[in-house]
């Protein structure tokens, strides 16, 4: 009962500061040890090696997955209610940021992980575009939010279950919107949203293997690598013009009065020599 007790307060939180006390349970470090396993696959430590890593939302139980061989990594809060501090022991690398105006330099972040920020935010594209601004031109971005078919996201006790779930079509057409270009996608979490069984939490790792091939849009989570699209622009809508031909531009010029032909009053050319009468060589 202790456990449903805990569940039950956990609902009447705000979203982020529910996060938070999720991830403070067994049933989060469950969840969390599974995600982390899946976004090393994506983004091995090795990859990661004296890069600058940014972490969105409430991103801080999955940044130890490089904190270890990165130059450095950070922790942005988009709710400063949450109370995000990481790591929990030593120097702080977290801070607020608002999702319209990330407290960052063009450029400067080389990788960028969202977890549970564009489901939490009502500025999606306003994020997006302050994260394209931010991230490096090589850089990349990972995208975890609620998989729309999943059940994780229709059971609100936890913080898969809050905001607005995408399926992988929407995370890439949000994504395109944005200049960014999904790389690879992938999906986690096919574990059961049952937290009170602690059965249930000890075969977790079964319930991750066999469902990605027997269930695979069940999964709670979906995951999205993209990168910058430099070289995509804004489309703009289409002129058509009439092609011009030499004897049609000389017809316009001569009907709009472009010009007036010029005479020539001496019959002298600029050499000194006398031109000849052009009236007298057409009588001749």
């Amino acid at each position: 009962m202790g456990f449903v007790n805990r569940m039950r307060r956990m609902e009447k939180l705000p979203d982020m500061q529910q996060a938070a006390a999720f991830y403070g349970t067994l049933a989060g470090e469950v969840v969390a040890s599974l995600l982390r396993a899946r976004l090393r696959l994506l983004w091995p430590g090795e990859e990661c090696e004296g890069r600058t890593l940014l972490g969105l939302g409430h991103a801080a139980p999955y940044m130890r997955c490089w904190r270890s061989t990165a130059y450095r990594c950070v922790v942005g809060s988009l709710h400063p209610s949450a109370g995000q501090v990481w790591p929990p022991a030593g120097r702080t690398l977290s801070c607020d940021a608002t999702p319209s105006a990330l407290p960052f330099p063009d450029l400067s972040i080389d990788r960028i992980v969202l977890v549970h920020a564009l489901e939490m935010t009502d500025h999606a594209r306003g994020l997006l575009r302050e994260v394209w601004r931010i991230l490096k031109d090589d850089g990349r971005l990972m995208v975890v939010a609620p998989n729309r078919t999943g059940l994780w996201a229709h059971l609100d006790t936890n913080p898969f279950g809050q905001g607005q779930p995408f399926s992988h079509g929407q995370i890439e057409r949000l994504l395109a919107a944005s200049l960014f270009r999904v790389e690879r996608r992938d999906a986690a979490l096919y574990m059961p949203p049952v937290f009170h069984s602690r059965a249930l939490l000890r075969a977790a790792w079964l319930f991750e293997s066999t469902g990605r091939h027997l269930i695979p849009g069940l999964a709670g989570v979906t995951i999205s690598e993209a990168v910058k699209d430099v070289y995509a622009g804004v489309p703009l809508r289409p002129t058509i013009r009439k092609r011009l031909m030499v004897q049609d531009a000389a017809e316009h010029l001569v009907s709009q009065k472009a010009f007036t032909p010029v005479s020539h009053p001496s019959t002298t050319s600029d050499y000194g020599v006398a031109s000849p009468d052009r009236s007298s060589v057409g009588n001749s």
